[in-house]
């Protein structure tokens, strides 16, 4: 492979890589500051108030931070990706310009009030900036996965005579079938991962006895919510995209289970190790005639191999997609007995006294990051080798001009800088952790 491609892949990998460790959290922790926003205006309710007050501090510090890393990505779309912007922006610049004048702009309008309004808003125009801020971030998530779900199912367009890809019908994009479960399970993704943190630091404040009114709000919000996102999760939002992976790009779904051979009623494997050399999967552990009911809904079913496909169509890197998707799979099935485990605790009214588990919900706040970044992985390794599914190939998108030297450069100044956002990003977080929600003088009331 061309090293500068490599280098292109690797530099848009990093940042978006590291930019979606923002947005998951602020688009999960939208819905749930309105939910404790609605409850404190419901019941007039000051503790509420106080609590979400303190997640709307948490998330101004991580919404910075997805701005800063976010805005790089468009403009690597140019200097990294020109042939790709130069074929395609007639139909991705619809989207991402929707993304940035609609939705972003309504989000960061109303963060502003939200923010700095508490004492000055009405408690009624207050919750009104929550809502607007989750519709915001949710309507954000929409126009960017329209972006992708157009990468991965291209529809609504025509390539011209100079090979530009024009759009044709702009009803036709938006109502891209792929779009809605690959959004519905990626939403759902950030609500696992907002749970997940807002329990963890529920539990770190209960373990060290300290804000412990707020402490149980956090742990109780965190596993009410998680519990539910992490059964969507497996279905229907995960199963329903497997499907639209299934139908649509067969290949991928071969790679993605380790699937070489075509066979009716074939197995799904849970563990075992790809070997490319034999094409085969090595110390496998099968659950028989399972892919073919997961996939086709019939034990039956004939799941194609690997084998059966060119290989020029097949995934560049097999066993990575094999292992991203495993290692997705085997987090988002542990994050729901973590879930349910602290769901039953908490409806035996035991859950607060709980050391053990508490510990356990503390130090899994780790894993919705990890399982949402393998399943992007997934997703993008998965439509390998096309940039565009079926109609562009990687290679024949990136910046022809820009040298492997000139990417290595501007990748390793990246990394430089986003190691000092990170370390500006855990301090300002770490302070407000120390502060704490029970803190009058940041808190606002009405």
């Amino acid at each position: 492979m061309d090293s500068a491609l490599v280098i292109h892949r690797l530099h848009f990998a990093f940042t978006v890589t590291f930019h979606y460790i923002f947005p998951q959290l602020t688009m999960g922790l939208a819905l749930l500051i309105f939910i404790l926003k609605t409850i404190a205006w419901r019941r007039r309710d000051e503790h509420y108030e106080r609590a979400a007050a303190f997640w709307i501090r948490i998330f101004g510090v991580n919404f910075a931070l997805g701005v800063v890393t976010g805005i790089p990505m468009e403009f690597q779309f140019g200097t990294n990706w020109a042939s790709f912007a130069k074929a395609a922006g007639g139909v991705i610049g619809q989207t991402l310009a929707m993304e940035g004048m609609f939705s972003f702009f309504l989000e960061s309008t109303f963060l502003g009030l939200l923010v700095y309004g508490a004492k000055r808003l009405s408690a009624a125009l207050h919750w009104f900036s929550a809502l607007m801020v989750f519709l915001g971030s949710w309507l954000s998530g929409f126009f960017i996965i329209a972006t992708d779900a157009w990468m991965q199912h291209p529809v609504g367009y025509r390539v011209a005579p100079d090979g530009q890809i024009v759009l044709t019908s702009f009803a036709t994009l938006l109502g891209n079938p792929w779009i809605y479960w690959q959004y519905a399970h990626n939403m759902t993704g950030a609500v696992v991962t907002a749970s997940f943190v807002m329990a963890a630091l529920g539990a770190f404040y209960l373990l060290n006895d300290r804000f412990t009114p707020y402490a149980r709000t956090f742990v109780r919000t965190g596993v009410i919510a998680g519990c539910v996102a992490t059964m969507l999760m497996i279905f229907p939002t995960g199963d329903r995209q497997g499907h639209m992976v299934a139908v649509n790009q067969p290949v991928t779904l071969a790679g993605m289970e380790g699937h070489f051979d075509t066979m009716q009623g074939a197995p799904i494997a849970l563990v075992g190790q790809p070997d490319m050399q034999r094409l085969s999967l090595d110390n496998p552990i099968l659950v028989p005639r399972m892919l073919s009911m997961l996939t086709y809904q019939h034990w039956a079913a004939e799941v194609k191999g690997l084998k059966d496909f060119p290989q020029d169509q097949w995934p560049d890197n097999i066993p990575l997609l094999y292992y991203s998707y495993h290692i997705m799979v085997g987090l988002g099935t542990l994050m729901v007995l973590v879930m349910l485990l602290s769901a039953f605790l908490l409806w035996r009214g035991k859950l607060f006294e709980h050391r053990t588990v508490l510990w356990t919900l503390m130090l899994a706040f780790p894993f919705p990051y990890i399982a949402t970044t393998f399943g992007w992985m997934t997703a993008e390794l998965g439509r390998q080798p096309w940039l565009i599914y079926g109609l562009m190939r990687t290679s024949q998108g990136m910046s022809a001009r820009v040298s492997a030297g000139n990417g290595l450069f501007t990748l390793l100044g990246f990394m430089g800088l986003y190691t000092i956002l990170t370390v500006l990003f855990l301090f300002l977080v770490a302070r407000e952790v120390n502060h704490g929600p029970d803190n009058p003088a940041l808190a606002g009331g009405h």
